[in-house]
């Protein structure tokens, strides 16, 4: 027995135009940023970049999911394709953590190894442009920054670039007034260790959600008890949560309920109750109630508990 709902619209498939609309900004930030570094020499411009197109790639990559989210359900795909949401931020993780391995990498070398001549003032221009259109799409992804575990992702890199812009420009501004060129592969260096961390973050809550753990917040004992103390219910086994994509979560469940349940009608009312319970107190909207009276799991498959 359970509820039907609709899930061809997702969190993230809300705020698809916001999405087109960073995308389009990153894209240009990156463009004069390469040019800024291919000009003035800064690894730290070059990083930024790198940063700026791990971010594009990964709002492309969310823009593209959602289009797929929201193609139907069918007899083979049950959800339809809102898992795909879900594999962007996979794929969004790992590119960060590409991204930020060389930039830390490379930065150690320069640091160590090759002291590249840099301009400050050219390096502080694009760093100006860089900043001016990181603010942009900061304000762009704030309200829907906790909408979806992409658009959280996508708020997080660009908040993250943000900053970056700004080392970049107190890179510039140490090379300018004290001729210590060292301060590019610095910054570099700190971009990378600003990276890894979040990519590191993203793509464990996304294999998470790919491995069917049980969402955040949610407390399996705490649900177990608030079904059990509803009235005619006798145990609950075979108890799941998981989420198929950013703000669907998912629950399935065995109930053991009095016999007379099935004898006087009472059923349906119990699974009324069941469902009611937890929407209201777990935000869990789709939820599987198998009732079942007691004594039927002792021939229920060892793979039921």
């Amino acid at each position: 027995m359970s509820h039907q709902h609709d899930h061809a619209t997702t969190a993230t498939g809300a705020h698809r135009r916001t999405l087109a609309a960073v995308l389009g900004v990153s894209a240009v930030i990156f463009v004069v940023e390469v040019a800024g570094a291919l000009l003035t020499g800064s690894l730290a411009l070059l990083a930024d970049a790198g940063h700026v197109l791990a971010d594009a790639g990964g709002v492309a990559l969310a823009l593209g999911a959602t289009l797929l989210a929201a193609r139907p359900a069918s007899g083979r795909r049950t959800f339809g394709w809102a898992r795909a949401e879900i594999l962007a931020a996979a794929v969004n993780g790992l590119l960060l953590c590409g991204i930020g391995g060389y930039v830390f990498v490379e930065g150690i070398r320069r640091l160590l190894l090759d002291q590249a001549d840099v301009a400050p003032g050219g390096m502080a221009l694009f760093g100006v442009i860089g900043l001016a259109g990181n603010l942009a799409g900061v304000a762009l992804l704030y309200r829907a920054r906790n909408a979806s575990l992409n658009l959280r992702g996508a708020f997080l890199e660009v908040a993250t670039d943000t900053a970056t812009s700004v080392g970049v420009l107190v890179a510039a501004g140490v090379i300018a007034l004290t001729g210590f060129t060292r301060a590019d592969a610095i910054v570099s260096i700190l971009i990378g260790l600003v990276i890894a961390p979040r990519a590191v973050r993203l793509l464990k809550e996304a294999v998470d959600i790919l491995l069917e753990a049980a969402p955040p917040g949610i407390d399996l004992a705490r649900i177990r008890a608030h079904i059990t103390g509803l009235d005619h219910v006798l145990a609950v086994h075979d108890l799941h949560v998981s989420t198929v994509t950013s703000g669907l979560p998912v629950l399935t469940a065995h109930v053991v309920v009095d016999d007379s349940c099935f004898h006087d009608g009472h059923a349906p009312q119990l699974l009324d109750a069941l469902q009611d319970c937890l929407a209201g107190h777990f935000d869990v909207a789709h939820s599987t109630f198998q009732l079942e009276p007691a004594g039927h799991a002792d021939h229920e498959h060892p793979t039921h508990t």
